[in-house]
């Protein structure tokens, strides 16, 4: 298995991405922590793991505080004996425009989308060194690669997290920590419906799902398992000459 005994945290794990990536990360053997702020579907998702043989660390958490971000990371690390591997993969739309902003709404993003992972990164980082090494995965976003013309902000935060990956990838190397980010496309989640209509419109969604779709290679929008599997390869011993990489899992949407 490629993640046999290997230890896990995945952050924002109790739907989407962050849920199929901890049922990918059990199934390859890795003893997995699950932090969300949804108590509910953190107990649903631990119910459905166990009926499939995985015992699983689910912690709730509000990623959005300081105290949340650090005390849940190391609450994780002490019941599962350690880390090997981070999934910082928390993160929200916010605001979706600069015009008459509301700054506590932007404020509260950013502390999800930045504050988390770098608290995140840096509490892991040290339970990482012994253990001889590890690896940090970032969530950022095509958006954190070509500008949003319909998340300016959102893609201000996921600049900044490709800018943070670039940076340790460098800084921890000396330690055997490599540092990474997946850049998801436009995904079937709950998360990419607010995306696509900021108004709540399905009409509206279903019109610019397809504007994407056109510019899209594939052909297709992504599901959360390609992003689970993305994140597989990258906590795995197979990427182990990879770090500092931003990696569009985008169809092809970022070639053009």
């Amino acid at each position: 298995m490629r993640l046999e005994n290997k230890l896990a945290v995945i952050t924002a794990a109790a739907s989407g991405m962050g849920r199929a990536a901890v049922e990918r990360f059990a199934s390859e053997g890795a003893r997995v922590a699950a932090i969300d702020i949804d108590e509910a579907s953190l107990a649903s998702l631990k119910s459905d793991l166990a009926a499939k043989g995985h015992d699983i660390v689910t912690i709730a958490a509000d990623l959005s505080t300081h105290d949340g971000a650090r005390d849940s990371l190391n609450q994780a690390a002490a019941e599962l004996g350690g880390i090997d591997v981070l999934w910082a993969h928390a993160g929200v739309p916010g605001p979706a425009g600069i015009e008459q902003v509301d700054m506590k709404a932007f404020h509260k993003s950013m502390a999800i989308n930045i504050d988390s992972a770098v608290i995140g990164a840096g509490e892991a980082v040290g339970h990482m060194r012994k253990r001889g090494g590890g690896s940090i995965i970032f969530t950022a976003s095509v958006s954190g690669l070509v500008g949003s013309m319909w998340s300016p902000l959102y893609s201000t935060a996921k600049f900044g997290i490709v800018g943070l990956t670039k940076s340790l990838c460098q800084t921890f190397a000396p330690d055997n920590v490599r540092v990474n980010v997946i850049c998801p496309g436009l995904t079937e989640t709950p998360m990419g419906f607010e995306f696509t209509s900021r108004k709540g419109d399905v009409e509206e969604a279903e019109r610019n799902k397809t504007m994407m779709m056109n510019a899209i290679p594939l052909g297709r929008i992504a599901v959360a398992e390609d992003m689970a599997n993305a994140a597989l390869w990258l906590a795995s011993d197979e990427s182990s000459y990879v770090t500092g990489v931003a990696l569009p899992v985008d169809g092809g949407f970022t070639a053009k």
